[in-house]
């Protein structure tokens, strides 16, 4: 197939793709037992530029195979394998790439282009292997599936079919091949649950489920998988296949995933429910047929607007790592000791991170041995679990447990270049926390608050040097959540704001500058969503309708279970103070009041696993008992609650761009979807604002150009 021909009826822009090409050259088996034609994809560029197809790139790869497969017929070939350059197989689709398609012809083109360039491995008349020497995602490790034999390097620690967290489904023969591959069980959850997670495969972990057949070494990765190809056409090796699952099981499954959907997707995104459907017809439909089913429903996908939100989201998550706004480098200090103030959850977290990202010393201060000893036996109960789950080695264990030293005694934080305080959220403890520390530390000493919520200025307000003082805002759990906000307060040196980020990469979390508003981003949001629930049910909408209202944006969990996760009392003191710092935009609930003071639990325990947990039926008495005695309710519907929402957030976006919380709204979107959780199809927050109306309706005006996370209008 000519270029011409693979980008017909395409609106991409071919002289921007990135082009992977296919190289072929002849390797002789051992044993004489006669040619192998590898195939090995490279875009020729360095290993921070991963392989990936465009147009082009299926072009390449649909020539070089049609070439071997007529060597082949001539009996000069008798096997062939494929494999990438140094580090990658192929990251999937030229995500860019898909973005630009602008018709629904071209859509269905890049799917059929793709399936008619893999199905040359599936005919190719001899026997096909892939040589996994790196990573292989979406289309990257369909190209894998679609060979007959797979090995996989032990260090390659990225394989996944991750389409659906994308907005698409496996659209180059994934959903086919991988249910009649691994079984429909496992199948489900490569497909469906590791995309939701973001949870790739390692090579181990790959070849446990059946998505590769062999490990082998990364040092001579490429001979051993020769010499192993070799042994299979011997007939030396046999590789056992697992018979199809009977309809009976098949459905059972399939109707256990829908089922599990409906409880968490509740419908917000199509791409998961394209994705099961497809699954559910591979049984017993014909490789021809799933392939043109898979081609419409990736047409259909790459023309909705969850798509493009989902590429703009894993642009921003991709481009994360450079932050902006962030000073020059050059200016961190240097960081060799840690000390955290406080012995807490928080605080045992973040010493338990830093001792593990940054190998320094770190010392945890607290007010009495009590305190002290259950912070050291929480990161030892961590470490523990790391290590029973094979997730850490023993020796890493002993390091990290002997390098994070407890204490009572403030004046061991002398030596340290970063004081951390992770003390509880009150401004006045806080500020005498760094008072004592101001008289302690060296004068290059930086001072960070891990604060929510709080003013980092008046933090600093009575300090010799507030310069020195920086907010890092880390998200729960420490080690599990990528963001970290960086604060700027009113006096913070350039110095310390770099040494935040350069201690942020170090740490591996993406970091975003916030200025020194109340509740940053992520918390001023969360923290207003929840109120304008809660405030709903104070004005006598049932605390089930309520709960509901937030399901079409599919967000990761109900509002009452975060709340749960949150905990009552903090949230109360969050929407309180955050009430007193910016108005009665943030209501005031009587009846949180009551469920702090009354102790009354939020939510009951999941029914089953991956389902949301349900509300405490008595949460309604609580909110109902708050009431008496005042006007009667007037009750939303779930649209009327979710409309309330959804105006209360553009509102308070409007606000923080007019504030300069951040520069720009796309780092609003960064923040909810790594300090919140929200989900890829939704782009973060302003791009589905904009796309349903809410920004021009409240504001006036579209938060981003038209088309960058939409389909143009």
């Amino acid at each position: 197939m000519t270029t011409t021909e693979t980008t017909t009826g395409t609106s991409t822009d071919a002289r921007a793709e990135r082009v992977s090409r296919a190289l072929v050259r002849d390797v002789a088996l051992p044993g004489g037992a006669g040619i192998l034609a590898l195939v090995t994809i490279d875009n020729g560029l360095d290993h921070t530029k991963p392989n990936t197809f465009g147009p082009l790139g299926i072009a390449s790869l649909h020539d070089a195979l049609t070439g071997v497969r007529e060597r082949v017929a001539a009996g000069e070939v008798q096997a062939v394998a494929v494999t990438g350059k140094p580090y990658y197989l192929a990251a999937g689709a030229d995500l860019t790439q898909i973005a630009t398609v602008t018709g629904r012809d071209a859509a269905l083109q890049l799917g059929r282009g793709g399936h008619q360039a893999y199905e040359l491995l599936h005919t190719m008349g001899v026997p096909t292997f892939a040589f996994v020497n790196g990573v292989a995602l979406g289309g990257g490790l369909e190209l894998a599936l679609n060979c007959d034999y797979r090995t996989v390097a032990s260090d390659v620690r990225a394989l996944a079919l991750p389409e659906t967290g994308l907005g698409l489904v496996p659209g180059w023969g994934g959903a086919y091949v991988v249910p009649r591959l691994v079984g429909i069980e496992k199948a489900l959850d490569v497909i469906l649950t590791r995309p939701a997670t973001n949870k790739p495969f390692n090579a181990t972990q790959a070849a446990e489920v059946g998505l590769v057949d062999v490990v082998l070494d990364p040092a001579d990765f490429l001979e051993e998988s020769i010499r192993w190809a070799a042994r299979v056409l011997s007939g030396e090796t046999v590789v056992a296949r697992r018979d199809l699952d009977d309809q009976g099981t098949w459905d059972a499954y399939v109707a256990g995933a829908r089922q599990r959907l409906d409880a968490v997707v509740h419908g917000s995104r199509p791409a998961p429910y394209r994705a099961l459907d497809l699954v559910a017809a591979a049984r017993t439909a014909s490789r021809e047929e799933a392939f043109a089913a898979e081609d419409e429903a990736l047409a259909d996908l790459i023309m909705s607007d969850e798509m493009r939100a989902s590429v703009y989201a894993f642009g921003l998550v991709s481009g994360g790592k450079k932050p902006v706004g962030a000073p020059d480098r050059s200016l961190a200090q240097p960081v060799t000791r840690v000390g955290i103030v406080g012995a807490g959850l928080m605080a045992a977290q973040i010493a338990l991170l830093f001792a593990q990202r940054l190998g320094v010393p770190v010392v945890m201060r607290d007010l009495d041995e009590d305190r002290v000893a259950a912070g050291l036996t929480a990161v030892r109960s961590t470490v523990e679990r790391l290590t029973s789950s094979g997730r850490m080695s023993p020796g890493t264990a002993a390091r990290l447990v002997g390098s994070i030293h407890g204490t009572t005694d403030i004046t061991e934080f002398a030596s340290c270049d970063l004081v951390i305080e992770a003390v509880t959220e009150i401004l006045d403890l806080k500020k005498r926390v760094f008072a004592e520390l101001e008289g302690i530390v060296s004068p290059t000493t930086i001072l960070a608050t891990n604060t929510s919520a709080l003013s980092v200025t008046k933090m600093a307000a009575d300090l010799q040097h507030p310069e020195r003082v920086v907010g890092l805002h880390f998200f729960n759990p420490v080690a599990a959540m990528p963001l970290v906000e960086v604060v700027q307060a009113e006096h913070t040196s350039a110095e310390a704001l770099a040494t935040g980020f350069a201690v942020a990469a170090k740490l591996r979390k993406t970091a975003v500058l916030v200025a020194d508003r109340p509740g940053f981003v992520v918390n001023r949001l969360l923290v207003l969503l929840l109120g304008v629930i809660v405030d709903a049910v104070e004005h006598g909408t049932p605390v089930e309708v309520a709960d509901r209202a937030l399901r079409p944006l599919g967000l990761p969990m109900p509002p009452f279970e975060l709340f749960d996760l949150v905990g009552p009392a903090v949230g109360l003191h969050v929407l309180t103070s955050l009430r007193e710092d910016l108005g009665d935009r943030f209501p005031r609930s009587p009846g949180l009041e009551k469920l702090v003071a009354d102790g009354t639990r939020v939510v009951l325990p999941a029914p089953a696993k991956g389902l949301p947990k349900p509300v405490d039926p008595a949460i309604q008495a609580v909110f109902d008992g708050a009431r008496d005695g005042e006007a009667a309710p007037t009750p939303l519907d779930e649209a009327g609650v979710l409309d309330s929402v959804l105006t209360a957030l553009t509102v308070e976006i409007g606000h923080m761009l007019e504030e300069g919380v951040v520069a720009r709204p796309e780092q609003i979107d960064l923040c909810m979807i790594l300090g919140a959780g929200w989900g890829f199809h939704l782009g973060g927050i302003t791009p589905y604002l904009d796309r349903t109306g809410y920004s021009e309706r409240v504001l006036g005006r579209r938060l981003l150009p038209d088309g960058v996370a939409n389909v143009p209008a």
